[in-house]
């Protein structure tokens, strides 16, 4: 499967050509995931229990085990994330936020993808 090419909150990318750049196999499985952990539950009205709303932990006491069983939880529902080897995610504090870095294998390519974020106030 293949969309255009566009990290949460972000533009749409462009190609070397000058058309939309396109996303497929890690790109994609990348933003689906980083979508899919950024977005607050309920802020799909066709499907309110979407999303791990990262951003609505930042603020309070951050609780590094319960965010990374979150995360996890939420990797399991992508179908591009192979669920053995488990991916590993590691979360760390950094002021005024999180950093996650994600390690998983992205199911159709069969390739290992890491991802890097942060969450911040």
């Amino acid at each position: 499967m293949t969309d255009a090419a566009q990290y949460f909150s972000q533009d749409l990318a462009l190609g070397a050509t000058g058309g939309l750049q396109i996303a497929d196999r890690v790109l994609l499985s990348q933003q689906r995931i980083l979508r899919r952990l950024m977005t607050n539950p309920g802020d799909y009205i066709w499907e309110p229990n979407y999303g791990a709303g990262l951003p609505r932990q930042i603020g309070s006491k951050i609780d590094v085990t319960a965010i990374t069983a979150l995360i996890r939880s939420q990797m399991y529902l992508e179908s591009s994330v192979q669920q053995q080897p488990e991916p590993q995610i590691t979360v760390t504090t950094i002021p005024n936020g999180i950093f996650v870095q994600i390690q998983y294998v992205e199911v159709d390519s069969g390739l290992p993808a890491n991802l890097s974020f942060d969450v911040t106030a």
